[in-house]
């Protein structure tokens, strides 16, 4: 099972950004998927999710009119397409499967993680 999350990057307040996360070795199409992240000194949170049946999730408020998350299982890929970001959404981000094909709550419950890609909003 590999995850390899891309896409992140310098970006001003207010830019946009897509991370996508490549999935290999295993029938992705069966896990939901979910990103998460961690900025300096902070605990990882998640963001959000994408069940198997395409159905998301937001973890954050604070990303649910500015953040959508969307997955092509012929691609194996699941994209994070972020906009208005902030400078609060700085931070490492990872995605990782749910043990299942349904999205659930807590980091702990999903089994495979990418290595993460950085995201820095700054002026």
């Amino acid at each position: 099972v590999q995850l390899q999350a891309s896409g992140g990057g310098l970006v001003q307040p207010g830019g946009s950004l897509e991370l996508s996360c490549a999935a290999s070795g295993f029938r992705s199409d069966r896990y939901a998927i979910g990103w998460f992240r961690r900025a300096p000194g902070k605990a990882r949170e998640g963001v959000a999710c994408i069940g198997s049946g395409a159905d998301a999730k937001y973890f954050l408020d604070s990303v649910k009119d500015r953040f959508t998350i969307s997955r092509d299982n012929a691609k194996k890929t699941v994209n994070l397409q972020m906009t208005g970001l902030k400078p609060e959404d700085t931070a490492t981000y990872y995605c990782a499967t749910a043990s299942g094909p349904i999205c659930v709550t807590g980091p702990i419950l999903y089994d495979h993680w990418g290595q993460g890609t950085q995201v820095t909003v700054s002026s």
